[in-house]
């Protein structure tokens, strides 16, 4: 019988309190964002993965009004591609071309940095100080998660590696999608950087892991422990007793994705993984009429009069869902009263 894996995210310490990390299922994400924007492979995987990436940074928020943003700006055909989490993960993003054509990279990938080419990765969060803190650095590969692991250690000052991976079926939906962010604590020792190093160096990446462990489980391989059933639905308030502040149900079961994060970060981390909370990840988006609507006003009486001297509805589509919005003509006169 085929498990459900719900996408979701683990974060927690490791390695005697030196490491802390996080770790990610995204494989309805990006494919909510595959059939939202009609994405080809090459696309799919960009956004994919910095919709993974977003989500986790999301989940590193201190207060619920947070906002992250990543934005990629590169010369590439890919135009550049944008994603906002809030701190409860809920992610949406933007591709400015979705369909790019390209042949393989040298290792037979999807070709994801020439598509995004030469350019900045922008890291914009909005915690609710007067000005939101924008950090920037120039992109080393262009496949994103090694342009990250370059901006947590240039402008956040922080040792980081980034896994960030997204598998594609024959018939081009996502198969696996996913990722993990592993920091060391200021006191992390040699001894423990070394382990780091070996555990990265022998694992192969973040899509051949989860492939075979969702494989191995649906197959009978692999069984989820009945203590990770209990954790995947409780071990984090944002479940259990904040579920209205989420977009999954308080029920929401994350216990076989949960354990096969875990699993992975074993893989890397070694047996001293403490997975310290658990939360569901969606593609989200927050656009609504009344977050148009006041769109609309701040565009002032001037446009919106000369809207309605053209004397036909107005249609606002929203960039990151593809949801449409249409005015009246009185609706517009409204606006101006």
């Amino acid at each position: 019988m085929e498990n459900k894996l719900n996408d979701c995210i683990i974060q927690g310490m490791a390695m005697n309190n030196q490491v802390r990390f996080f770790a990610a299922f995204t494989k309805d994400i990006a494919e909510e964002a595959r059939k939202i924007h009609k994405t080809s492979p090459i696309c799919t995987a960009a956004l994919g993965r910095l919709l993974t990436a977003g989500a986790m940074m999301g989940a590193m928020s201190k207060n619920d009004s947070d906002l992250v943003t990543l934005r990629i700006q590169g010369n590439g055909p890919a135009k550049g591609l944008t994603v906002t989490s809030d701190s409860k993960s809920n992610v949406k993003g933007i591709i400015y071309n979705p369909v790019v054509d390209l042949p393989p990279n040298l290792e037979g990938h999807l070709n994801v940095g020439d598509a995004i080419g030469d350019g900045m990765l922008l890291v914009i969060k909005d915690i609710g100080l007067k000005e939101p803190y924008v950090g920037q650095t120039m992109l080393v590969t262009s496949e994103i998660a090694e342009d990250l692991t370059y901006y947590f250690a240039t402008s956040e000052q922080i040792p980081t590696s980034v896994g960030l991976g997204v598998l594609m079926n024959y018939d081009n939906t996502v198969d696996v999608a996913g990722g993990f962010i592993i920091q060391l604590m200021p006191f992390a020792n040699d001894d423990c950087i070394t382990a780091i190093e070996n555990g990265l160096a022998q694992f192969t990446s973040v899509t051949d892991f989860l492939s075979k462990a969702v494989t191995d489980i649906n197959t009978g391989k692999m069984a989820v422990p009945d203590d990770a059933e209990k954790a995947g639905k409780t071990a984090v308030p944002d479940i259990a007793e904040n579920a209205e502040k989420t977009n999954a149900p308080a029920d929401t079961d994350c216990s076989t994705s949960a354990f096969i994060l875990t699993e992975m970060m074993k893989k890397i981390l070694g047996s001293d993984v403490q997975v310290e909370a658990v939360r569901p990840t969606a593609y989200k988006c927050n656009c609504s009429r009344a977050r148009v609507s006041k769109a609309l006003i701040s565009l002032g009486r001037k446009e919106i009069q000369s809207m309605i001297d053209d004397g036909k509805p107005i249609e606002m589509n929203c960039e990151f869902c593809n949801s449409h919005y249409e005015f009246s003509i009185d609706e517009l006169k409204e606006f101006i009263k």
